[in-house]
């Protein structure tokens, strides 16, 4: 029974587990009015993607316990108290000479326990906790500067598409849930996080090569035309995380990170993809990414391409 003057809390039943929703009704969203418990129910109805776009991969957290138009947190650690069925990874943090133990999603259930603590957005390394300094996704961040239009995006995102068939790679594209977009790629696991940073900035380079008058690949922001387009290789670095394939934005229309598929670049706009219209998307369409882990690629060709790029002084900057 409720206590008086409290409000009650929602009890959702995932999986083999029971997770308590308090302030079901609290607004995230003010713009469109998506609560607490909206965003729960949106991840039960991409359960199969958010889980499989996380899976045993250490998770930060972005909560944000007043709403979007609160403070935000960035949350490594699983705090006391967390239920007992929850799984954690331990890593070290050599920088600050201490350790977290982080949220492993293995479970639909562990994901609406990341949202009763007020999570909108999943950050997931691109490491697993089976060996977590041995990355096993190479992630292809598009990240337009304040000026650069989203055909832009577009054209430089098929580029990448050309340039990994010639590979002979298989890329997952998917919204940002911004401006940009991400492409993804399985791996082996077989290269630390300094080589897959070089590898990704090689393959930056040649995309930069294609596209000279749009592409950039300058290391500081103040170096950068505010109308380019970053391929933002640092994401491959260790603690770099990027928000997963289905994660909510804390945006205020709450667009979501969306895979799509090639034949969509043309027409998809970041902006329809959001909290109210992905879940009837995987409805109809599945999980894009359903494939994802059915190859993992290597990373040889782009290494190297960086022993070229080094060679010809064009190398990832130290």
């Amino acid at each position: 029974m409720a206590s008086k003057g409290k409000p009650p809390a929602a009890e959702l039943t995932v999986g083999e587990h029971t997770v308590r929703l308090s302030h079901p009704d609290r607004v995230y969203f003010p713009k469109t009015g998506a609560t607490k418990l909206d965003l729960a129910r949106y991840y039960l109805s991409v359960g199969d993607g958010i889980v499989r776009a996380l899976r045993e991969r250490p998770c930060m957290l972005h909560r944000y316990p007043d709403g979007i138009e609160g403070e935000k947190v960035h949350q490594k650690r699983v705090p006391r108290g967390a239920p007992p069925w929850l799984e954690t990874v331990r890593l070290y943090f050599p920088r600050f000479g201490r350790h977290a133990d982080e949220l492993c999603v293995t479970k639909l259930a562990d994901v609406i326990w990341a949202v009763q603590m007020s999570t909108v957005e999943f950050h997931p390394w691109n490491s697993r906790r089976s060996d977590p300094e041995k990355p096993d996704e190479w992630r292809i961040d598009l990240d337009p500067m304040p000026e650069c239009p989203f055909d832009v995006v577009r054209r430089v995102a098929t580029s990448a598409h050309e340039v990994l068939d010639e590979l002979g790679i298989t890329g997952y594209p998917k919204t940002s849930g911004g401006h940009g977009l991400h492409i993804y790629v399985r791996i082996r696991p077989e290269w630390e996080f300094g080589q897959v940073r070089r590898a990704a900035h090689a393959f930056a380079k040649e995309l930069e090569r294609r596209n000279p008058d749009v592409v950039t690949t300058a290391w500081w922001r103040k170096d950068r035309d505010p109308s380019a387009l970053f391929v933002d290789f640092n994401q491959n670095a260790r603690d770099h995380t990027m928000a997963s394939a289905y994660s909510v934005r804390g945006t205020p229309e709450a667009t979501v990170s969306t895979p799509i598929r090639w034949d969509e670049l043309a027409a998809v706009d970041p902006r329809d993809c959001t909290m109210a219209t992905v879940p009837k998307r995987f409805a109809e369409f599945g999980d894009l990414h359903a494939g994802i882990d059915d190859e993992a690629f290597s990373l040889e060709a782009l290494l190297e391409w960086a022993d070229r790029d080094d060679a010809e002084g064009a190398g990832l900057p130290s």
